[in-house]
This record gives C-alpha cells, structure tokens and sequence, in this order.
C-alpha cells in the first residue's frame, strides 16, 4: 500500500511539474510572437531595415560565438537532452542563457527580414526557461527529460493551438520509429496547458474545417502529393547540409552570417521581398485558394538554408509550412485537386518529413483543418516520410529502430 501511494504521489508531482512546463512554454510562445509580429510589422513598414541585415547577422555571428558555447546547437540540444546519452555519459542542463540569446536574435533576424522560423526558437525559449526553473529542485535526470519533454510539447501545441499534434511531436521528436507512451500524459498535459494559456493571452490560431468527398482516386492523388514533400524534406535538408558545410569553410565563424545576409540582399534584389522572413502571406494565399508559382517553394528553400546554413539563428518550422502550402497549391491544378486541400495536406507532410513527425503532424493537420483531412493527411504523411531522409533537420534525436519503415534491419546471429 504505502509503494502504491508513493507511486500515486509522484506521478502527481509529475504531472503537476509538466502542467507548470506547459504554462511556461506558453507564455514563451506568446510572448516570442507576439514580439516577432512587431519585428515584421516594422520590417514591412520600414523597407530600409532589410539593408541592416549584414550588421545584425555580424553582431549575432559575434554573440553567439564568444558567449553562446552550447547554446549554438539550438533546437537539437533541447531535444537532446531529452535521451540517455548513447555513451553512457551525463549530459548537462540545457543553458539559461539560451532564452535571452534566441528571443533577441530570432527577434533581430524577423526585424531585418533573415528567412527563418519562430517555432524553433519557441521550443529552445521553454526549455532553456524551464530547467533553469526545475534546477534548483533536485529532480532525478529521469524527471528532467520527462519535462524537458513537456516543455517541448508546450511550445508546439501552444504555438499552433494543436495540443494533441504538440504531445505526438515531443514523442515523435524524442526517438524515431517508436513512441514511449509512458510519457503520452505529462506532455499532453504540458500541450493543453499551453494551448489554454496561449488562449488566455488572446492569441488563437484560426481554424477552418475543409469539406473533402474522399474517394479512391483522390487518395491516390494525395499520395502523389506526398511523395512530393517528401522530395521537397529531402531537398531542403540535403540543400541546408551543403550550405552548412560551405559556411564552415570560412575560418572566422562571425562572419559566416554576414555571408547569409549578403546572399539574401542578392537574392532578394534578383526575386522581391516575398520570401523574406516567415512569408506568411504565402500560405493565407494557399490555404485560400489561390495558385502559387512554382518556383514559391524552391525560393523559400533557398532563401532558408542560405539563411540557416550560414548560422543566422532562427527556426525551420514555418518556412517549411511555407514550403509545403505552396508547394501543394501548384500541385493543384496538374492533379485536379481542391487546391485549399492540396496546400493544407502537403504543408502538414513536408514538415512531418523533414522533422520525422509523420504521426504529429498528420494531427495537426487534422486539429488545423478538421476531421475530413485525417486520411488525406495520414497517407500524404506517412509517405512523404518513407522517402525523407533518415537523417532529419534535429541531428541529435537520431535512433532508427526496425520499426522506421527506412531503416534496414540487421540480421539475427544464428544461435
């Protein structure tokens, strides 16, 4: 009885730490965009400040390379420090000056038009944000992970208002091709928590429930809408790979993202503004209905692994939603499609891919959209995943398992 208790009382205590992750993350998130909507509201308003970014990349080039240390892995350290060490060895907290770091460059990188992401920075703002609140109670490593877990969770569900897609995201992230259910309800709890102090704060994601007449022939036209993201994933992150070690290539590490934002002057001068930022006027576009370019998606690529690749802070969660929503919308027309369906579709598979996450964001895609995108969403995920690499955009969340459908299983040894 008293064992019984003891376990009743700590998954509480549990539970209870993971809801207080999930309100931190929240508040995080809310805070993050709501200062990176002001960023971009004086970037469009100001043109002259895009003329800035070479400056800005510099001082952030400086920043992060004399006082970032572990904080320059970014996204990937809080995942991270959510898995035992495959060396057996003790990892250390994640670093509070991460938050400070990753609010004010991501905030600097939107106000001068880089091409990166915010939902990255979310997840790096809570975690850094909540070990640095769990630190002084002398919690096991084990309970740690758990809500550095939960923090992850917080600030995708709350960042989108998908709580259910946030907790499958920290699960999926955490470990390939196998999902630790043991942890399915404190990050939930974190998920909703978040979503509901998002709410709260009056910043909602807006939703729209598409109506699809599902039939055969549409799901196969969904497949070949997936198999597509899949090569776009592939595309980016071999693209982002190549970038990255050109940008290594410069021996004075500060100047490598002044290398990125003279790139994205060029470009931008050679192709508009369009793809500048988070370029979220191009997935409203797509989500209404009207026919993107095709060269929308391989732009917005570029722009973001020059961008990324050159080491100027930032996320890469929307400029693949970018990527995906316009990217679906051309694929529209060749495929007699819904195009509102087609970008919602492929936005949600091209993420998943690059990110490993077929399953969160089959569901995002669901809590986004409505229930009709379940099964379009489903096989366009599962498929543009079997053909990502394995390889994704968080390099250390990597353990492929037999059960990822891309690993090749090892032979048995005979008895």
């Amino acid at each position: 009885m008293r064992e019984i208790v003891r376990t009743v009382t700590r998954a509480i205590g549990v539970l209870t730490l993971c809801a207080i992750a999930g309100a931190v993350a929240g508040v995080a998130s809310w805070a993050l965009f709501e200062a990176l909507d002001t960023a971009t509201d004086w970037r469009l308003e100001h043109d002259w400040l895009v003329w800035t970014l070479p400056a800005a990349a510099l001082a952030l080039g400086a920043a992060y390379h004399w006082f970032g240390g572990e904080a320059n892995r970014g996204t990937s350290l809080v995942i991270g420090r959510t898995r035992p060490p495959v060396d057996g060895s003790v990892d250390g907290p994640v670093p509070a000056r991460m938050a400070p770091m990753i609010f004010g460059a991501t905030w600097v990188a939107q106000l001068t038009g880089a091409s990166v992401g915010r939902e990255g920075a979310a997840i790096q703002v809570a975690g850094s944000l909540v070990n640095a609140l769990v630190r002084p109670l002398r919690l096991s490593v084990d309970t740690v992970r758990v809500v550095l877990l939960a923090a992850i969770a917080g600030s995708f569900g709350g960042a989108f208002g998908v709580p259910v897609a946030g907790a499958i995201f920290a699960l999926e992230v955490h470990r390939t091709g196998r999902l630790g259910y043991e942890s399915l309800l404190p990050v939930l709890a974190a998920s909703v928590t978040a979503d509901l102090v998002v709410e709260g704060l009056g910043r909602s994601t807006p939703l729209e429930s598409l109506p699809v007449d599902l039939d055969p022939w549409v799901v196969i036209r969904v497949v070949v809408i997936g198999l597509a993201a899949g090569v776009a994933a592939r595309m980016f992150i071999v693209s982002l790979g190549v970038v990255k070690r050109m940008a290594a290539r410069v021996a004075w590490v500060p100047a490598r993202p002044v290398i990125g934002a003279v790139a994205t002057l060029a470009l931008m001068t050679l192709v508009g503004r369009d793809y500048l930022g988070l370029s979220l006027p191009l997935v409203d576009d797509a989500l209404a209905g009207r026919a993107a370019d095709w060269w929308d998606p391989v732009l917005k690529i570029v722009f973001t692994v020059v961008a990324l690749g050159c080491s100027i802070p930032g996320g890469e969660v929307t400029p693949l939603f970018v990527v995906g929503a316009t990217l679906g919308s051309t694929l529209a027309a060749p495929l007699d499609l819904d195009p509102r369906l087609a970008a919602a579709t492929c936005l949600a598979a091209v993420f998943g891919a690059a990110a490993n996450a077929p399953m969160a964001c089959a569901v995002l895609a669901v809590e986004l959209f409505g229930a009709g995108l379940a099964v379009p969403a489903a096989c366009a995920c599962v498929v543009a995943y079997t053909v990502s690499p394995e390889h994704g955009i968080y390099d250390s969340r990597r353990e492929v398992t037999t059960t990822d459908p891309r690993a090749t299983a090892a032979p048995r040894p005979r008895p």
